[in-house]
């Protein structure tokens, strides 16, 4: 068993703070009286006074290949036009392949778990065109096993980019097979990998895309993505098909309760009341929104509406950075701009059990009893929360790039003291700027 004993603050979840300690056994938090489950191994304590425990983050849509190609010339302050071609001539230049995989997602993956993320959704769009389906899997089994050792928790999300809608449904089939074989809803037993499927938008992708990628969901009961109503995405819809993209994702099968849209800058009124009638979740990432110029997705709006809201950082082609609190900060900065202020609490909700609902993963994202047992202790004990009248609002506005102390995922601890129990943070960096020809 693990106890995190003497927090000073736990968010249970976003409507419940306490104070105390979190058990954890079986990869699952207790409930105080809880008898162990047999054969649980030795017990062991963090000390977490002076701190406050939250669930563990939920990255809901990341992009870990871009982790490799981060402020690269010419993708900052361009058009959506001129930052493809860039991003897609670094790709080649690299060598878009297993070993580029396993580089970029294990310093990203190392970065999300030392930033308090346990469980990242990898939408992973980049896939050398024509290749045979066995080197799109083994590029797919390459970040896995980046998450599998560090012990983070991943969604890969086998995604499109104007690919050969054929090939890419081939594709799709096979990694699940390989990574997920005969697994419920593409989700391993342990709950540490499960696969979902998603285009990278009508603006990228057209119907058969959607239809056939739709339909190796269906067969595995895997969840669906896909990115929707960027500006780019919008102009390009109403360009293509004289339509607005929801219009298109309707009529193509994807508002549905199975489905999560990221980005949403542009949407109006009726469109979020058709969101919230279809069930469909939405991930914010205004990291990535704001420095590419597509606006400032209506987060008040969508929750009131009853749309299930995630967080997400998007990739480090735009964000460049993978640290999901201070994307956090950011959605509180910048939600008066388009409607009321949101709560330090609420946006932690959205970085918590708002991501885990739009993976269809309801015990993720909160430390109730039954709860997985992922979670991260922060230090406010420092003179960067001094001040600070509440210190879980103050994880968002004092300090949000800091580290936690500990991280915890399914009952095991993978960072201790600040640091990675598994792997090496400078042999990750070098590694992946060996591979990439940085400095």
């Amino acid at each position: 068993m693990l106890t995190v004993r003497d927090a000073d603050h736990v968010l249970l979840d976003a409507r419940t703070v306490t104070r105390g300690d979190v058990r954890i056994a079986g990869g699952r938090v207790l409930a105080p009286g809880d008898d162990l489950p047999p054969d649980d191994g030795p017990d062991e304590v963090l000390d977490a006074s002076g701190c406050v425990v939250t669930p563990g983050l939920v990255n809901a849509h990341h992009h870990l290949l871009q982790t490799a190609f981060r402020t690269l010339p010419g993708t900052r302050g361009v058009p959506m036009a001129r930052w493809l071609p860039t991003m897609a001539a670094a790709y080649a230049a690299a060598g878009l392949d297993a070993g580029l995989c396993a580089a970029a997602a294990g310093a990203g993956l190392a970065e999300a778990l030392l930033s308090g993320v346990t469980t990242v959704a990898d939408h992973h769009l980049t896939w050398p065109a024509g290749a045979p389906v066995a080197d799109t899997v083994a590029m797919a089994q390459a970040t896995a096993g980046a998450a599998a050792t560090l012990g983070a928790r991943l969604v890969l999300v086998r995604g499109t980019a104007r690919d050969d809608p054929q090939e890419a449904a081939l594709s799709a089939e096979a990694v699940v097979g390989a990574l997920v074989p005969g697994a419920a809803g593409g989700l391993r037993a342990d709950g540490l990998l499960q696969v979902a499927v998603g285009p990278a938008g009508v603006h990228s992708d057209g119907p058969e895309t959607f239809r056939l990628l739709a339909e190796v969901a269906a067969r595995h009961g895997l969840r669906r993505r896909t990115q929707a109503n960027e500006q780019v995405d919008v102009a390009v819809a109403l360009e293509r098909y004289g339509r607005r993209p929801l219009d298109l994702l309707e009529e193509w099968g994807w508002l549905a309760p199975d489905v999560t849209l990221a980005h949403l800058c542009g949407v109006n009124d009726d469109e979020i009341a058709r969101l919230a009638a279809a069930g469909v979740g939405a991930t914010h990432a205004p990291g990535c929104d704001l420095p590419m110029g597509w606006g400032v997705a209506p987060v008040a709006a969508l929750r009131a509406a009853g749309v299930p809201v995630g967080l997400g950082t998007s990739g480090g082609g735009s964000n460049d950075a993978g640290h999901l609190l201070a994307d956090a900060r950011l959605a509180l900065q910048v939600a008066p701009l388009v409607g009321p202020p949101l709560a330090a609490q609420d946006v932690l909700g959205m970085a918590t059990e708002g991501g885990a609902a739009g993976l269809g993963r309801p015990e993720l994202g909160h430390l109730r009893p039954g709860a997985a047992g992922d979670l991260c202790v922060w230090d406010v004990s420092g003179v960067a929360d001094a001040g600070v009248a509440d210190p879980v609002a103050g994880l968002l506005w004092a300090s949000p790039g800091r580290r936690p102390r500990h991280v915890v995922v399914a009952g095991r601890v993978v960072v201790r003291d600040g640091r990675l129990v598994a792997a090496d943070e400078g042999a990750l960096v070098r590694a992946l700027h060996a591979r990439v020809a940085r400095p």
